[in-house]
């Protein structure tokens, strides 16, 4: 990989400040619009359009929904909230309405998140059609003690159209493909939905300026009915071609590392994160496919069985700002992209070096006279010759590198310079 701007993690926090504002969905026009503004940073992307109404497997592309305008009002005509200064305020998928409601009426539908009670839930229904606000716990408790009547108004459609996802393929030299997926259908969440995008988009360009052996696919998808749509069209190629995937999620903040494993925990992508997290930050969080809640769900269900993981800062649903208001800009730092970016690059690097090594020689090589160890042995000395000797021994031709990292308790990643250094010398 290119060595990283110093600037990288800024830049990628950009991005995310821009998509930040828009209001997305499962379908609709915040989707586009988004798809939009990153293919201006990843011109290669494509964007299709599924029609609702398509079969996917055991689901059906749903209406599609955009909203215009969403407020309660007053009788004084005064807007107590307002869908423009939030786009949480309403429910996600709601039905047009406009009616004049007493509280204890209206407050039937609007949903607080009562353990957070500064805080604006984000709630969605997206399968059974109802109308509804959201907001804070604290405000829903003063307006109880106000009573009065309300004008509640939701400008939004509910219509034939369709479900917009993006994708990007980056040609190696073999058709065998490393997969990135990530989601853009949440509204403005900085960690859980805008962060992915941010990330891929950058991730993809450094792929972009590099020698690839692999192939390199990023989708830019809804949550769970977009990746069930995408499979729906392309798992059997996948299935052919993947050798590793990642699903991208929570990115952005500056807390610790995650992963969430695939149904067995036994894929390269598996044996991967595991060997470089630990490496990179020995008290990352470890998931199995249990603690799933995304589109791991969908990439490694049965039949499907494809080796993604979901790699994660802040693990979803593990952080008190998930799937409220909380979840702003602050939340996410240009330090915790460079973080994550970097994470992300040590495995590509390595899954592009994972190869069968086999040592040229015969019993154990001279490494002095190849000056890869001094020729004055001394006590102390010994630990990075021990690495260097340990790799050699399971150089065998059966181990690839990330196995023989597994065998000799090292980092798969630092193994790298090791390989170059035994190549350059004929030994491996």
């Amino acid at each position: 990989m290119p060595e990283l701007d110093k600037e990288c993690g800024r830049r990628i926090y950009e991005i995310a400040e821009r998509i930040f504002p828009i209001n997305r969905s499962i379908t609709g026009n915040g989707v586009r619009k988004t798809l939009r503004i990153l293919k201006e940073y990843l011109p290669e992307l494509t964007i299709h359009e599924v029609p609702s109404g398509t079969e996917v497997f055991d689901w059906t592309v749903p209406q599609e929904w955009n909203c215009e305008e969403a407020y309660i009002e007053n009788e004084a005509g005064e807007r107590i909230i307002d869908f423009k200064e939030c786009n949480l305020h309403v429910l996600g998928y709601s039905l047009p309405m406009d009616e004049w409601m007493d509280w204890e009426e209206l407050k039937k539908i609007v949903y607080t998140q009562p353990d957070q009670e500064e805080v604006i839930p984000y709630v969605t229904s997206y399968y059974e059609g109802r109308s509804g606000f959201c907001m804070s716990e604290k405000q829903k408790r003063q307006l109880d003690e106000k009573g009065g009547r309300y004008h509640a108004v939701i400008k939004s459609s509910l219509t034939a159209g369709s479900l917009t996802y993006g994708e990007c393929v980056i040609p190696g030299e073999s058709e065998q493909e490393i997969f990135v997926s990530t989601y853009v259908c949440h509204p403005s969440m900085a960690n859980n939905e805008c962060s992915g995008p941010a990330l891929s988009v950058y991730l993809a360009n450094l792929v972009k300026t590099m020698h690839r052996r692999y192939t390199y696919r990023f989708v830019f998808i809804p949550e769970t009915i977009g990746s069930i749509t995408y499979l729906s069209k392309n798992y059997r190629y996948l299935q052919d071609h993947m050798l590793a995937g990642f699903l991208l999620s929570c990115v952005g903040d500056d807390r610790t590392y995650s992963m969430v494993e695939t149904r067995y925990g036994d894929t390269i992508t598996d044996r991967l994160l595991r060997n470089v997290l630990h490496y990179v930050s020995p008290g990352y969080c470890h998931y199995t496919f249990l603690d799933r809640g995304s589109d791991e769900r969908q990439y490694n269900a049965p039949g499907i069985d494809l080796p993604v993981c979901t790699f994660c800062r802040s693990k979803y649903g593990e952080y008190p700002e998930y799937h409220t208001s909380a979840d702003d800009l602050n939340l996410v730092s240009p330090a915790g992209f460079r973080g994550s970016l970097e994470v992300m690059c040590r495995c590509i690097e390595v899954l592009e070096h994972n190869d069968k090594y086999q040592i040229s020689v015969f019993c154990e090589p001279m490494l002095s006279k190849r000056k890869l160890q001094s020729s004055i042995s001394q006590k102390g000395n010994y630990a990075q010759v021990m690495r260097l000797r340990n790799f050699i021994a399971y150089a065998d031709g059966k181990n690839d590198l990330l196995r023989i990292a597994e065998r000799i308790g090292e980092s798969v990643y630092d193994l790298l310079p090791i390989v170059e250094e035994l190549k350059a010398c004929e030994l491996i």
